[in-house]
């Protein structure tokens, strides 16, 4: 069988091979490319994003390294960092490794940082418009790159400079070493400050979504301006989810859970693949994290899934509202 390429992974001509899996087309539903590693969505007219990256958060600098370069051996090509994670020298480490170790050039990943505003209530000044720029400038180096696929604002904790940090990041992608920009757990109230300043709008918004935390208003809202969402924390509702550490979780969110472990057996799926073939099946990209690489590929084989419109106007009743990702709150009601 003659093998082409898509992403730097081996496609055969009926069947697609990653890491040691093998899905035939026939397994696939009819919308999807092959495999759910090499679907996207669009951001905009020259940028498209993965279906599934991989996130960094709570990876700390010492194994973000091994844990990026095993992510992009199993078959991601999105990875996601942020400043304020304290691993991006580690991080990209891993790409560079990874990128190495697989045969990949830098355009074959796509790799998403962010900007830590500042928050003056946490003792924090929130950065300036040339701050903003410094700091970019500051992650491209831990980084190792020349450029970043996306960069975002990370929360609306920058108060009244959330303005002139949205303006930074226009000047980073006019100088062309952003591919894409948006803001992260902004409510609508925030992006409606953004239109009212007759400034470009952002071309994504990063937020908390699962079948907890589903927010339509601010998604209608965001669709209607050509926002692309893209979901963290898909796994809350898991039993396990960042267990001893902190969140929002309640005591009866974890006697839910069952619900999606019912789900997860009805479609032959694990209670991850289900939650995260959620997210995709509406249209987000997610970005499940995990050290181990057993789990890394199960969280990037659920290509051949899809829920019942039933079971997708079920999961309509679950939503709960705010998210819980955040021990001090949703950070999309900061004022």
């Amino acid at each position: 069988m003659e093998a082409d390429s898509i992403c730097g992974i081996a496609v055969t001509s009926n069947v697609l091979i990653v890491a040691g899996l093998m899905r035939s087309p026939e397994s696939q539903n009819a919308g999807e490319t092959m495999s759910i590693i090499t679907k996207t969505f669009p951001l905009n007219a020259t940028t498209r994003i993965p279906a599934v990256g991989f996130g960094t958060f709570l990876i700390n600098q010492e194994e973000a390294a091994a844990a990026v370069k095993a992510a992009i051996g199993v078959g991601y090509r999105h990875i996601d960092t942020a400043a304020v994670y304290a691993n991006e020298d580690g991080v990209g480490e891993g790409i560079r490794t990874g990128l190495k170790n697989n045969g990949l050039a830098r355009e074959d990943i796509f790799v998403t940082t962010k900007l830590w505003p500042g928050f003056s209530e946490w003792n924090e000044v929130p950065k300036s418009r040339e701050q903003t720029r410094n700091e970019f400038q500051a992650s491209l180096k831990r980084l190792g790159l020349d450029y970043v696929d996306l960069y975002l604002i990370h929360s609306p904790h920058g108060g009244t400079q959330r303005l002139e940090q949205w303006k930074a990041l226009l000047d980073i992608k006019e100088a062309g070493l952003a591919r894409s920009i948006g803001v992260s757990n902004f409510n609508l109230s925030h992006l409606e400050e953004i239109k009212a300043a007759g400034l470009t709008m952002p071309e994504v918004n990063q937020i908390e979504l699962h079948p907890w935390s589903q927010k339509p208003a601010l998604l209608s809202y965001m669709k209607e301006h050509q926002i692309a969402p893209i979901a963290y924390s898909s796994l809350a509702p898991l039993s396990t989810w960042r267990t001893g550490q902190e969140s929002a979780k309640s005591a009866d969110m974890l006697a839910e859970s069952q619900i999606f472990a019912d789900l997860a057996t009805k479609y032959g799926v694990s209670e991850a693949q289900f939650l995260l073939g959620w997210g995709v099946q509406n249209g987000f990209a997610v970005l499940p994290k995990s050290l181990n690489p057993e789990r890394m590929r199960q969280n990037i084989d659920f290509g051949g899934l899809e829920i019942s419109e039933e079971d997708m106007q079920f999961i309509l009743t679950l939503d709960r509202g705010n998210g819980i990702a955040w021990s001090v709150g949703d950070p999309t009601q900061v004022k």
